[in-house]
């Protein structure tokens, strides 16, 4: 037996634990791509992911860090000892599924199955093996679960790239889970690419301990609800992918048609437009549209196609009464959450109106007397600062026999001087009427312009004469200059038929997306809700009252927000921020009123229109966004914004009563001073059943009813987070939640 000495021990440790810090170290995009891609083979596939990859720890600490809402809990202790238990059962492969499930029961018996946060580390581990195995393989046209291809790049793509579409369709599905034959199709799929035995069996597993549940068809998928799996986007696309290679295909094969008399449109004599036939396709997780600008008969085709090869190949169930084609000019169609229609141009960028053009003139008649305020400012500035150098120059003259300064200011002088003189010059050439008077006075009648006078003076006289004469005429010589202003305005002016020429000429041959919120159903959202009353008018809402009013604001704030956020791509955006600005703003205001038994002057007083709160040292917060932010919105940058619907429908209130302190249930927060909130779903507060009810708002999803009641122990960071939609459900460890009477 061989012994170590203490210094040796000692020695060994450290290297343990040196050892031990580096294998927890987080992974940049480039090395995880690299640790994938050492596993790809020869023959075209990736095997041994599982044990070589994601039984790595430092590639499970990475897949921990995601699902921290927050970077303060990397060090967390719960973390490391996480991780190297699901790399070491990983490793032994002894890793049990089932045992990281918990059920949730509801008394409509509709259960739900809730990974842990172990389980949910392992997941995320799999996500990201898997987009690195396929991102870069997926087609142009598939959004969503994909980085930097989010909602807004979609309709992007749909503003930017889509032009003259004359018939579009959307298809819908059935709601309806994966079953059994759709797992075994999805896991046949992944097998031309993957030959990992364990990475396929533990997907299975997945899906049969419901854990992993797919359901096409619904309102779940995307918006961050708490029974939506984090592998479920993913395995969508790749369920797709052979669908996107078929539509990409389709869309070549109809892009290389020959030239169609059909399609000549001539819109003069001189000028042929040739519209050739495009098909274009856009599709985010199970919602697909596809668009032709050629006839009713092609878009029919295309439709019978695309039906086709979802129902027979990938064994869908497609709701046909719902898939129809729709005219796209004039039918609007309903695609991610939006309104689209193709229009011309002129309406997407609309002339002038009068009342603007008025206001414009009135504008630049105020900046042109400004202009000659400054102008007269400048020249009394100019003559005062004139005379005190002139009285200060006569000043030393009188005091000495010459100019004997203690310092030198002539070069200052000659500056200032010299920028005076390059202004007046400017000013004055253009100025027609005075050029043409020096012109006139300089140019006309003078003796020296007479031959039989020329020609008995020196010769360097008339020479000097005749430059002098030039440069009169070049500079003040007011038929140039009028020519010079003259050509210039001219030139403006066909700038501007040209302008309006080109314009009339794409409204005739050019359509475009316009792209709308769906107004009418945000409306109906506002006032299910009870932001509003039967006649449209802000009003409050009661079960809010028990809230402190920070939470309060900060609830209708993670609401405005998300809204702002989602449709600030579209057309009429203004319309979303009156809803904004007015119905949630006032019926917070309206809240606070009611539950303070004060009037809303008294409130607005308090808490100013802004609804600003003190925090605990003093310090001022604005939650809500403010009239002048909400103003000056528009289109932002590209991101992919989850729905509202997750803030809309859930309100979180504070438990009464004192319960036992206990930690936070976020991920990998280690904070025990928490408490006790009860989650309320609106549907449920409403008695109301989404999927059977009329009154409940088309196309709006749900947080599981599972969850109704149910409490959970948050520490102030993450309820402040929650409130405000910075995170959902799905950040959480439903799991752990529990049942307080």
């Amino acid at each position: 037996m061989r012994f170590r000495s203490p210094h040796s021990h000692t020695l060994w440790r450290l290297y343990t634990n040196t050892s031990e810090a580096q294998s927890h170290e987080i992974l940049t995009q480039s090395q995880l791509y690299t640790l994938v891609l050492n596993n790809y083979t020869k023959q075209g596939y990736f095997s041994n992911l599982i044990q070589n990859v994601v039984a790595s720890p430092s590639f499970l600490f990475t897949a921990s860090t995601n699902l921290s809402s927050s970077s303060s809990s990397s060090s967390s202790p719960s973390r490391f000892t996480i991780v190297n238990s699901i790399s070491q059962e990983l490793r032994d492969n002894r890793f049990n599924v089932a045992s990281c499930c918990v059920t949730l029961n509801n008394n409509n018996n509709n259960n739900v199955v809730f990974p842990n946060l172990k389980l949910k580390v392992l997941i995320e581990a799999i996500r990201m093996v898997l987009e690195v195995v396929y991102d870069q393989r997926f087609a142009t046209f598939s959004y969503g679960a994909r980085v930097g291809m989010g909602t807004h790049t979609a309709i992007r793509y749909l503003q930017n790239s889509v032009q003259n579409p004359t018939w579009w369709f959307t298809v819908r599905f059935k709601p309806r889970q994966f079953q059994n034959e759709h797992v075994q199709k999805l896991c046949s799929f992944m097998e031309h690419k993957l030959r990992d035995t364990a990475l396929i069996d533990l997907i299975k597993k997945l899906f049969e301990c419901n854990v992993l549940v797919i359901e096409l068809g619904g309102n779940c998928l995307g918006r961050g609800f708490p029974q939506e799996c984090g592998l479920s986007s993913l395995l969508i696309n790749v369920y797709f992918d052979g669908f996107d290679k078929e539509i990409q295909q389709l869309r070549l094969q109809e892009n290389r048609h020959e030239l169609d008399p059909n399609m000549i449109v001539s819109a003069a004599s001189d000028d042929v437009f040739y519209k050739p036939v495009k098909v274009y396709a856009v599709r985010y997780l199970d919602e697909i549209l596809v668009a032709t600008s050629g006839t009713k008969m092609l878009a029919m085709d295309l439709m019978t196609r695309v039906l086709t090869s979802l129902e027979l190949d990938l064994g869908l169930h497609v709701d046909k009464e719902n898939t129809a084609i729709h005219s796209a000019v004039s039918e609007k169609i309903e695609f991610l959450g939006m309104e689209l229609q193709a229009v011309p141009p002129s309406v997407l960028h609309p002339p002038m109106p009068e009342k603007a053009i008025r206001a414009r003139k009135k504008y630049l008649r105020q900046k042109e007397v400004r202009a000659l305020e400054l102008k007269n400012a400048r020249e009394r500035n100019r003559k005062q600062l004139g005379l005190k150098i002139f009285n200060h120059v006569h000043k030393k003259m009188k005091q000495s026999d010459g100019f004997k300064f203690d310092f030198r200011i002539e070069n200052e002088i000659r500056e200032i001087f010299k920028s005076w003189a390059d202004e007046v010059v400017q000013e004055f050439l253009m100025n027609i009427d005075e050029c043409q008077e020096w012109h006139r006075s300089l140019a006309a009648g003078d003796f020296l312009s007479l031959r039989h006078i020329r020609n008995q003076l020196p010769i360097e006289l008339v020479d000097a004469y005749d430059k002098f004469q030039e440069q009169v005429d070049k500079h003040l010589n007011p038929i140039k200059i009028r020519k010079a202003i003259e050509e210039k305005e001219r030139r403006v002016k066909e700038e501007e038929e040209r302008k309006y020429a080109r314009r009339t000429v794409e409204d005739l041959t050019k359509m475009c997306i316009k792209v709308d919120a769906p107004i009418l159903l945000i409306r109906k959202a506002v006032k299910l809700v009870g932001f509003t009353n039967h006649m449209g008018r802000p009003r409050p809402i009661e079960l809010l009252a028990a809230l402190e009013d920070a939470d309060i604001i900060k609830w209708y704030a993670g609401i405005a927000r998300r809204w702002l956020d989602f449709f600030c791509c579209c057309h009429n955006f203004r319309m979303v921020k009156t809803i904004v600005t007015y119905h949630l703003r006032f019926s917070c205001i309206l809240t606070l009123a009611e539950k303070h038994e004060s009037t809303k002057r008294e409130v607005i007083k308090h808490f100013s229109k802004d609804l600003k709160v003190y925090d605990i040292n003093g310090n001022v917060e604005v939650h809500f966004p403010t009239e002048r932010e909400v103003k000056m919105m528009g289109r932002g940058n590209l991101s992919d914004p989850k729905p509202v619907d997750g803030t809309l429908s859930l309100v979180v209130i504070r438990l009464a009563s004192d319960e036992p302190p206990s930690n936070c249930i976020a991920h990998f927060c280690d904070k025990t001073t928490t408490v006790f909130y009860r989650v309320h779903l609106l549907q449920n507060t409403l008695n109301m059943k989404p999927l059977e009810n009329d009154n409940w708002v088309q196309g709006m999803g749900t947080i599981h009813e599972s969850l109704h009641r149910k409490c959970l122990p948050l520490c102030h960071n993450h309820v402040h987070d929650l409130y405000m939609g910075s995170i959902t459900l799905q950040d959480i460890d439903c799991s752990c939640c529990v049942d307080v009477d």
